[in-house]
């Protein structure tokens, strides 16, 4: 099983920018999609974005508003997502999340992102 490991979260002022990093231990993403996904306190769970596995095929969310960018190093087995321009409504923790053969099913342990205003 691919474990997996989020960084780069932290509190940062609206308009600010923070690139988390997502690790793959134990095994490899492989050709596997990866997306992050976002809860905030009182709300559901909800997709960010996501890429797949060569990493020429993404996918944002209509809220990103062309703020966040997906990307992946498969040589390093890690994913990441730079956020600009954060907003206070961006506060959530960040997840991310391995697309197997059953689905969104491969979950990390997840990174607080806190924007203040």
């Amino acid at each position: 099983q691919v474990h997996l490991v989020e960084s780069g979260g932290g509190l940062v002022q609206a308009g600010g920018s923070l690139r988390l990093s997502c690790a793959a231990s134990g095994s490899s993403f492989g050709d596997s999609n990866v997306g992050w996904f976002r809860q905030a306190p009182g709300k559901e769970r909800e997709v960010v974005a996501t890429i797949s596995g060569s990493g020429s095929g993404t996918f944002y969310a209509a809220f990103v508003k062309e703020r966040f960018t997906i990307s992946r190093d498969n040589a390093r087995n890690t994913v990441y997502l730079q956020m600009n321009n954060l907003e206070v409504e961006d506060t959530a923790i960040y997840y991310c999340v391995q697309r197997t053969g059953s689905g969104w099913n491969n979950w990390g342990q997840g990174t607080q992102v806190t924007v203040s205003s």
